[in-house]
């Protein structure tokens, strides 16, 4: 028989507004308890208070919405989830282009995207932008997805000596953006057609870039001593190390924390029976019939409460003869009986 790992994840997110006067970043999960699958959306807006928020908020529920309908046709939908995240993603591209067509006063507004699609042991993802997908495992942390932002280049730019460390850290293009959806032609889009394998014990996190606020080596640490916890510590913890680290410029804190745990198990379990009743064989169901007599017609007398009804018999009164199918019909009352193993 063959084996499929049995998932199980534990999803915890954060939704944090900085030291900004408002929110721009959008965050949605969907991880049905019992299911193998599961997915995350996350956007940080840009554009100020009349248009990053809803920037982002438009790209959410657009992603979210059409994940939520292909992924009932769970076959199908993991068949074609890269076909669908790019759908998604150029509709949404869409729909902030018509919000902007009717809403001059947000234009230049835009939002990067970044959404993780687990399906059983498989990852894929879709993003836009420079929100990253952090992979932590075996002690080590790794972005899994592009950087679409400058970043990048000036970090080459200091590792190739043309530029001083210091420089390349607060340069002031390094968050410049080389790709965003604002409505317009999408420049670039991360989404691998060969999904990316996870391992049991593996931790991911789909944030913005306000969790990078803290260096990766900082995250890795918080991570290295308390992978062992639920997610939801986990979040506390980077939470309490941003809000230690009290940065006045903080912008918007968005994240999910997902840690991945599967085992081996037969395609065949039953994920909602008990192992007690997994271990029993199957009842079957058996059927008796009685034939009953029929009923004489209603009388006028009414039985007082000191006299008791007598049980009438079921076998027919002595001399009567079977019916032959003419005159009153035969009534059968079906019982059914659940047999326990004989008994």
């Amino acid at each position: 028989m063959t084996k499929s790992p049995d998932i199980r994840f534990d999803v915890a997110s954060v939704l944090n507004r900085g030291r900004r006067d408002y929110q721009e970043d959008a965050i949605a999960t969907d991880f049905p308890q019992g299911a193998d699958f599961g997915y995350a959306v996350l956007s940080d807006g840009m554009g100020g208070h009349a248009a990053g928020d809803v920037a982002s908020k438009i790209v959410v529920t657009e992603m979210f919405s059409e994940l939520k309908f292909q992924s009932s046709d769970t076959k199908s939908f993991s068949q074609n989830v890269c076909s669908v995240l790019k759908g998604a993603a150029i509709s949404a591209n869409a729909c902030m282009a018509a919000h902007t067509s009717n809403n001059p006063d947000t234009a230049g507004m835009g939002a990067t995207l970044v959404a993780p699609v687990f399906i059983r042991d498989k990852l894929f993802w879709i993003s836009i932008g420079d929100s990253p997908l952090y992979l932590y495992r075996n002690g080590q942390l790794r972005q899994l997805n592009e950087d679409h932002s400058l970043g990048p280049h000036i970090d080459y730019m200091v590792r190739s000596g043309m530029m001083s460390e210091d420089v390349g850290r607060n340069h002031p293009d390094r968050n410049a953006l080389t790709s965003v959806l604002i409505g317009e032609t999408i420049e670039r889009i991360d989404c691998p057609e060969v999904p990316f394998q996870l391992r049991s014990g593996d931790i991911l996190i789909v944030a913005s870039d306000g969790l990078q606020f803290l260096s990766n080596g900082r995250i890795r640490e918080v991570l290295r001593e308390s992978d062992d916890m639920p997610s939801v510590r986990i979040a506390d913890r980077l939470m309490g190390e941003l809000r230690k680290l009290g940065d006045p410029e903080q912008d918007n804190i968005s994240f999910s924390i997902i840690k991945v745990r599967f085992k081996a198990q037969t395609e065949d379990s039953n994920i909602f029976t008990p192992p007690e009743f997994e271990k029993q064989g199957k009842r079957r169901r058996q059927v008796t019939t009685r034939p009953i007599k029929p009923q004489p017609a209603l009388q006028d007398d009414v039985v007082t409460s000191k006299e008791t009804p007598k049980e009438e018999s079921l076998a027919p009164p002595p001399g009567t003869k079977k019916s032959s199918g003419e005159g009153a019909p035969i009534f059968l009352r079906r019982r059914w009986l659940a047999s326990d193993g004989g008994a």
